[in-house]
C-alpha cells in the first residue's frame, strides 16, 4: 500500500519536474528569440531613396541582409527581413543562389511561424472591421482589412463591398506606399481616387506589430458618386441612408457622456450642436 502511494508521489514529482524543465526551456527559447535589434538599425536595411527621394525596396541590400543575418543571428531583424521579403515577392525575383540563401534564412528564423503570427495578430482587427462594417450596411461605405504579410493575396476581410474585389485580391503597391509615408511621417487620410467614371474618398490606416513592423492595413472607401449623384439628389434615398446609419439592434442603459454633458442632457440638450 505504502509502496504504491510512494510510486504515485514519485510519478507526480517527476511529471512536475518535466513540466518545469519544459516551461523554463520554452521561456529560454522565447528570450533568445527576442534578443537583437530592429532591422532598420543596420546599414543593410533593404530600402533606399530613389532620385525623387522616395523610399524603394533595394534587392542588393536585401541580399546583403540575408547573408549577414545568416551568419550573425538576430531574431528581431531576421523576422522583419522575412516579412519584408515576402511582402516584396522576393521568391519570384531572386536568382538561384540568392533564393537558396534566403530559404536557409527562412528556415533559421522559422518563417512559417513569422507569417502565421502575423495572421493571428490580425484576427482582432478582422473582428473590428466586421463590426464597423455591420454598423453601416448598404451605405456605400466599404471597410476592409489587408494582410500585408502576403500582399499578392492581401484582402483578408471586406464588408459593404463597393469596389468589387474578393478575398485574397492583391494589394501590390500598398506596402511600399505605406512604408514611404511612414518614413516621412505622413498619414494616408481622406484622399481621393478617380478610376474611370468612379470616384472614391479613402482612408488607409497601417497596422504595425511590435518588433516586426508593417503587417496589415484597414481601408475605408466611400463611394463618392453614389452619395453625391444618387443619394443626395433623391430625398427618399437620403432618408433611407440616414435610417440605415441610425438603425439599432438593441437598447442599453449606459452613459457615454461626460458629467457636464450628462447634466445638460437631463435638462433638455438633444444633440452635440444643441446649445
Amino acid at each position: 500500500m505504502l509502496e504504491g502511494f510512494l510510486n504515485i508521489v514519485y510519478g507526480l514529482i517527476a511529471s512536475l519536474l518535466l513540466m518545469s524543465v519544459g516551461f523554463l526551456y520554452g521561456r529560454y527559447k522565447e528570450r533568445k528569440r527576442q534578443k537583437g535589434s530592429p532591422l532598420e538599425n543596420y546599414p543593410f536595411y533593404p530600402f533606399s531613396l530613389d532620385d525623387k527621394n522616395m523610399l524603394q525596396f533595394d534587392l542588393n541590400l536585401f541580399n546583403q541582409a540575408v547573408l549577414e543575418l545568416k551568419k550573425h543571428k538576430n531574431y528581431q531583424a531576421g523576422e522583419q527581413l522575412i516579412l519584408i521579403g515576402e511582402q516584396n515577392n522576393v521568391r519570384q525575383i531572386l536568382k538561384h543562389e540568392e533564393l537558396h540563401a534566403y530559404n536557409k534564412l527562412y528556415k533559421i528564423y522559422d518563417g512559417d511561424k513569422v507569417l502565421d503570427d502575423s495572421v493571428q495578430f490580425l484576427e482582432n482587427y478582422k473582428r473590428i472591421v466586421r463590426l464597423i462594417g455591420d454598423s453601416f450596411p448598404d451605405c456605400g461605405i466599404e471597410i476592409l482589412l489587408h494582410n500585408l504579410s502576403n500582399p499578392y493575396k492581401a484582402l483578408y476581410c471586406i464588408k459593404n463591398n463597393v469596389t468589387g474585389r474578393n478575398i485574397e485580391a492583391p494589394a501590390t503597391n500598398l506596402v511600399m506606399d505605406l512604408k514611404r509615408r511612414n518614413s516621412i511621417n505622413v498619414d494616408k487620410l481622406n484622399y481621393e481616387l478617380n478610376i474611370g467614371s468612379r470616384k472614391f474618398k479613402c482612408t488607409t490606416i497601417p497596422i504595425f506589430k511590435e518588433k516586426t513592423g508593417l503587417v496589415g492595413a484597414i481601408c475605408i472607401n466611400v463611394d463618392y458618386n453614389y452619395l453625391q449623384k444618387k443619394v443626395k439628389k433623391n430625398p427618399e434615398l437620403v432618408n433611407q441612408f440616414l435610417d440605415t446609419i441610425c438603425k439599432v439592434n438593441m437598447v442599453l442603459d449606459e452613459n457615454i457622456l461626460s458629467k457636464h454633458e450628462y447634466e445638460l442632457a437631463l435638462n433638455g440638450k438633444s444633440h452635440f450642436r444643441d446649445f
